[in-house]
C-alpha cells in the first residue's frame, strides 16, 4: 500500500511511515478485511465511510504536521485518520456528531493505545466550549458547504486547515493558511476533486 501511495504523489516520509505502521484493517468490519489495503472507501457504522488510504495520506501530507502540534479533527469516523495523526506525533482532538460511531470509535482508539481526546458535537462549531485551542492544524474529513467561521477562529495565526469544500462541480480539497484574522488574509490552495460524506450543520445529533 505504501508503495502505491508513493506513486500517487505522497512523499512525506512521516506520513508514509505512519501509514505503514497503523494497520487499516483495525478500523473496519472484519468481513471487509480482504479490501482493507485497497485504495477504496469502505462502509463503516452510521452510514459513514472510511476514506481511501490515498485520501488519508494526502490530507495528512497537506497538513504538514510536526510532532507536538495540536490538531483538531472534524469527523472522527472510524478513527483511522486520528490514529495516523497520533502516530505522526500530533496531539489529536476529534469531534464526531454520530453518537453510535462516537462511542464505538472512542473505545477502539483507547483499546489500541491511541491517545485521542474524543468529543461528541457539531463539527461546524469545533470545540468552542472546551478550552484546548487555538490549534496548530485543523483537518475536516467531511464535505463542507462553506468554510466554517468557528473553525477558523479556533485556528492559530499561521495555522493550516485542510478541508474538502463543496462547489457546483462536487468537492475540492483546500488547504487554507491563516495569515491574519480577516478572510482576506487567508491563503487558499486547491488540490483537486475528492468525494466525502457531507458535513452537517446544526442538525440533531444521532
Amino acid at each position: 500500500m505504501v508503495e502505491a501511495l508513493r506513486v500517487k504523489g505522497i512523499n512525506d516520509e512521516m506520513v508514509l511511515r505512519a501509514m505503514e505502521e497503523v494497520p487499516r484493517h483495525w478500523f473496519i468490519d472484519g468481513a471487509l478485511d480482504t479490501f482493507a489495503y485497497e485504495d477504496r472507501a469502505l462502509k463503516i457504522s452510521c452510514e459513514q465511510t472510511i476514506s481511501h488510504p490515498s485520501t488519508v495520506a494526502m490530507q495528512s501530507q497537506l497538513l504538514n504536521v510536526q510532532p507536538g502540534m495540536k490538531v483538531l479533527e472534524i469527523g472522527t469516523g472510524s478513527g483511522y485518520q486520528a490514529a495516523i495523526l497520533c502516530k505522526m506525533g500530533a496531539k489529536v482532538f476529534s469531534v464526531e456528531r454520530q453518537k453510535g460511531l462516537f462511542d464505538k470509535t472512542r473505545a477502539l482508539l483507547a483499546e489500541l493505545g491511541f491517545r485521542v481526546r474524543c468529543f461528541l458535537g457539531d463539527g461546524y462549531q469545533g470545540l468552542k466550549e472546551v478550552n484546548y485551542g487555538p490549534y496548530d492544524r485543523i483537518i475536516v474529513t467531511c464535505g463542507a458547504r462553506e468554510i466554517p467561521t468557528a473553525l477558523m477562529q479556533q485556528l492559530k495565526d499561521g495555522g493550516i486547515m485542510v478541508i474538502p469544500l463543496d462547489d457546483d462541480n462536487g468537492q475540492e480539497m483546500l488547504r487554507i493558511t491563516k495569515e491574519g484574522s480577516e478572510e482576506k488574509d487567508w491563503k487558499v490552495e486547491r488540490f483537486g476533486a475528492y468525494s466525502f460524506v457531507p458535513m452537517l450543520d446544526g442538525r440533531q445529533m444521532r
